[in-house]
């Protein structure tokens, strides 16, 4: 029995192998020691062990964000399994890949009090792609074994890109040696392969698409999930259009298209009327292009590969499920020629140079959450990747940072929570270099257990703590202006007290404070320069930097105004 576990779990690894598996997070467990026991012993996976069942999933949604291709996670049975649940929702949310197995005890267990047992099947719900609990591993079922497990990776990777759950039953003993396994394909192929076609539209409703936008006033909003960032700028200077580019989007570059600061231009932006307006992708952040959205009288188009509907104010005009980089060059070549107002997009130019340029007058020296936002985003060497967290940070960096070369911003955008970005931005280092994560106090302390084990890792990150002492989002919400002070602080704003380079230390990783924004540089570069794991602590002041932010956007208005 534990020979036919044994090789069973070294097979599923053989074929994630061929699939393109290179890396796995394993939990400490017993009931899922034939599967530890086999990611092991292949050398061709990357193991990286972590206590925590929630940090780990995370880092393996972490190596699927950075990489497109699905890391393995590993539990134990029990509330282990459920432990992976946040990151399962995120991954599905946000279009990662990811490969969920969980130990199970075998059904004659299942019903009695045996320990650790709990309803596992179907543990997840709708928000996986795929899931299979297929019992114990049995001789009789060999000739499905490297189906199951290519099945996995095909479901993960295909369109929209998600999680699968494997729920796989043990019986003792665990510990076991495998036979031969079942023969693979010829030139180590998968088992399946999963043919993915791009989503095209057909020329009817490219046509028609096309005479919607000839000769009009329009935007491109250009967010997460566009393949060639490039096709979206051919587009925009075929149309003259101007491109609200979210930072996850690759498309904020130098470029006379893109807009970097459009958030502060549409806070007040209602004589900049488009007549079309092209979605392009997941959305950003910013509540201000949404409101400004949802007044406008221009159509809107939403394009997305996988078929999102993202349209949360339901005014969608069209709704194509296309891939946004080919819609964008071909109606670029279609609209080749064809009559474009100059005006237009150098209104957009003009106010986003004065906002570019009332955002550095005003900063200063000092540490401000904008301030820390856009020096991060510049600091950053050429190749880098950012992470950022959800609440503040994701939206200080599409406000404030300007466009740049050489950097991927990477988000858990798709729950918008602000749990395992930590493990998140561990799990990115480990698969693609150099990174930074730039959280706040909370989410740093909410993820403390990314910090288990971080200092012997193998990685090159850089986590910037944004720390006010509490949750500081809340103070822009009205429950910060309507509340008493000590109702308002205790329920929202809820400060903490902890210091989060006391909290690095205790786990051994280097940690600074930094107290100006000339510091915060010189900590962030030579920190990656340095190598490793590093903890660099930013402090502000929630109440200051409300007021920064108010500050910048009448500067911004004044300069508008000149």
């Amino acid at each position: 029995m534990a020979a036919v576990a044994a090789s069973f779990c070294a097979t599923l690894v053989d074929e994630l192998v061929r699939c393109g598996v290179t890396h796995a997070v394993v939990c400490p467990g017993s009931r899922s020691t034939p599967l530890a026991l086999a990611l092991a012993r292949d050398g061709r996976v990357r193991v990286e062990v972590h206590h925590d069942e929630r940090a780990a999933a995370f880092i393996a949604l972490g190596v699927g964000a950075a990489t497109g291709c699905p890391a393995v996670v590993l539990t134990t049975s029990g509330t282990a399994a459920v432990e992976l649940h946040p990151a399962v929702v995120e991954a599905s949310h946000n279009r990662v890949p990811l490969i969920a197995c969980t130990a199970d005890r075998p059904p004659e267990l299942h019903g009695v009090g045996a320990p650790q047992t709990i309803e596992q099947a179907g543990l997840f719900g709708g928000v996986v792609r795929w899931a299979a609990d297929p019992g114990p591993p049995d001789v009789a079922t060999v000739d499905t074994w490297r189906s199951l497990a290519s099945r996995a990776f095909v479901e993960a990777t295909g369109s929209p890109p998600g999680p699968v759950h494997l729920n796989l039953a043990f019986r003792e003993p665990l510990l076991g040696d495998p036979g031969e396994l079942p023969a693979g394909r010829d030139a180590g192929l998968p088992w399946h392969e999963g043919l993915i076609s791009e989503r095209h539209l057909d020329h009817a409703s490219l046509r028609r698409l096309a005479e919607h936008c000839r000769g009009l006033r329009g935007v491109l909003v250009a967010g997460a999930g566009i393949s060639r960032p490039e096709a979206v700028l051919v587009l925009a200077h075929t149309l003259g259009w101007p491109v609200l580019a979210d930072p996850r989007s690759g498309c904020r570059i130098p470029d006379r298209a893109v807009v970097a600061h459009f958030d502060a231009l549409l806070r007040d932006g209602d004589q900049l009327q488009p007549q079309v307006v092209l979605r392009l992708g997941m959305p950003p952040a910013s509540k201000a292009l949404a409101s400004w959205l949802a007044r406008s009288d221009a159509l809107q188009v939403v394009i997305d590969a996988h078929g999102g509907w993202f349209d949360p104010d339901h005014d969608a005009g069209m709704v194509a499920a296309a891939d946004p980089a080919w819609v964008c060059l071909e109606l670029a070549a279609q609209l080749d020629g064809a009559a474009v107002d100059r005006e237009w997009l150098r209104l957009w130019q003009d106010l986003d140079q004065c906002a570019a340029e009332a955002i550095e007058a005003s900063l200063g020296d000092g540490l401000s959450e904008p301030a820390i936002a856009r020096d991060v985003a510049a600091v950053l060497p050429e190749g880098a990747t950012l992470v950022v967290s959800s609440s503040m940070p994701v939206r200080d960096v599409e406000w404030y940072a300007a466009p740049r070369d050489g950097l991927r911003v990477l988000a858990n955008r798709g729950a918008n929570g602000i749990d395992g970005v930590v493990s998140t931005a561990v799990g990115v280092a480990l698969a693609s270099g150099p990174t930074a994560a730039l959280v706040g106090d909370l989410a740093f302390l909410h993820d403390a257990n990314a910090l288990l084990g971080l200092a012997t890792r193998r990685v090159d990150l850089v986590v910037i703590v944004v720390h006010n002492d509490g949750g500081g989002i809340f103070s822009f919400l009205p429950q910060a202006r309507s509340l008493p002070e000590p109702v308002f602080e205790r329920l929202f704003g809820t400060p903490h007290g902890a210091d989060p380079c006391l909290l690095a230390a205790v786990h051994g990783v280097p940690a600074v404070q930094v107290e100006d924004r000339a510091g915060l540089r010189d900590a962030v570069r030579a920190r990656l320069a340095a190598g490793g794991p590093h903890v660099v602590v930013a402090g502000t002041n929630r109440a200051a930097n409300v007021a920064v932010h108010d500050g910048l956007h009448a500067a911004i208005r004044a300069a508008r105004s000149r």
